[in-house]
């Protein structure tokens, strides 16, 4: 039996329960929710068999509240009900800029943004994922602040909110009384700072051993720059190029002329449609593919590191940690 650690721990049994309020919204991804019930309900289990009370209470909203309470076996907020502490919005499940921008327009969309501004008005915390942090954002809760979201809609979101401080890389970030996360599996790990800040650390690890989940920082290691540079046929006429000589050394200028375009029209086109500069396009294609090598291959690094085109494979150790690509064999 887990029972919850940590010094921290002592304490949490004699502070009133926490309220979250969990929106759902049709269309939205039912992982998200799932995973926001089953961490929470995890949490109060293993306060339950350490004798103390349950930490966290949850309750639905939104328009798609009342499907998702039957499949979650969760209450829907009545109108009287007590204010929430934390309000947290899953992701929205919006894949492609298009379907985000109507998305984004839909009436019950807009009400849940008007539901996230109202609790931070009333001093409640909020949290979102995946393309749910374009709600936050257009509700004015992200400016000046920190943030994240998915790694591929990231060009997108800095386009539309230059406001924002976007840190793509970023699985979890908290600033002020707003949390965001990264792609939609990305609710896992929010709520689990959730569990560690109003829980504590050892509650928040117990709940993780006891669901076989890994602790993760950075969503960096599960970019796809091919995917991103799908957006424009020019950049993926030069992602095509560059994959196809990884082994040798060449340059940006080199990959924009394989693109047909200058060098700055280049930059300018990488940048728009994958939110890094053609360098760094290139070192994360470099990285993706010695990550596969890696996880697939008994190659040794000084190997990997050739076909990938570094001389030096210290080099290219120093770069997979950066991004938490190092990866263990199986």
């Amino acid at each position: 039996m887990l029972v919850a650690s940590g010094r921290i721990d002592m304490f949490r049994g004699f502070f009133a329960r926490m309220i979250i309020e969990l929106i759902a919204l049709d269309g939205m991804m039912a992982s998200g929710l799932a995973i926001t019930a089953d961490l929470v309900e995890t949490a109060n289990r293993l306060r339950g068999q350490a004798g103390r009370t349950r930490l966290f209470s949850l309750r639905l909203s939104g328009a798609g509240a009342g499907a998702a309470g039957v499949f979650l076996n969760l209450a829907v907020a009545e109108a009287d009900a007590p204010p929430a502490d934390l309000v947290v919005v899953p992701g929205l499940g919006f894949a492609t800029p298009d379907a985000l921008a109507a998305g984004l327009a839909r009436p019950d969309v807009q009400a849940a943004g008007a539901r996230l501004a109202a609790a931070v008005g009333g001093g409640a915390e909020v949290a979102a994922a995946c393309s749910s942090v374009f709600l936050l954002a257009a509700a004015g809760l992200l400016d000046g602040r920190r943030a994240t979201t998915s790694w591929w809609l990231a060009p997108v979101f800095a386009r539309m909110h230059p406001q924002v401080r976007l840190d793509p890389d970023a699985l979890v970030v908290r600033d002020g009384p707003v949390t965001t996360a990264g792609a939609a599996m990305a609710q896992m790990d929010l709520m689990l700072q959730v569990v560690a800040r109003h829980g504590g650390p050892g509650l928040a690890q117990d709940c993780a051993r006891l669901l076989l989940l890994d602790q993760r920082s950075s969503q960096a290691r599960y970019m796809a720059p091919g995917f991103m540079a799908a957006a424009d046929d020019r950049i993926a006429r030069a992602e095509a190029w560059a994959r196809a000589r990884l082994d040798q050394p060449f340059t940006a200028a080199e990959m924009a002329a394989a693109a047909g375009l200058a060098p700055r029209t280049f930059a300018r086109r990488m940048a728009r449609a994958t939110g890094l500069s053609p360098v760094g396009f290139i070192q994360r294609l470099r990285l993706e593919r010695a990550t596969e090598l890696r996880e697939t291959t008994r190659l040794s690094m000084e190997e990997i590191a050739a076909r990938v085109g570094y001389a030096d494979a210290s080099t290219l150790r120093r770069l997979m940690r950066r991004v938490g690509a190092a990866g263990r064999r199986g």
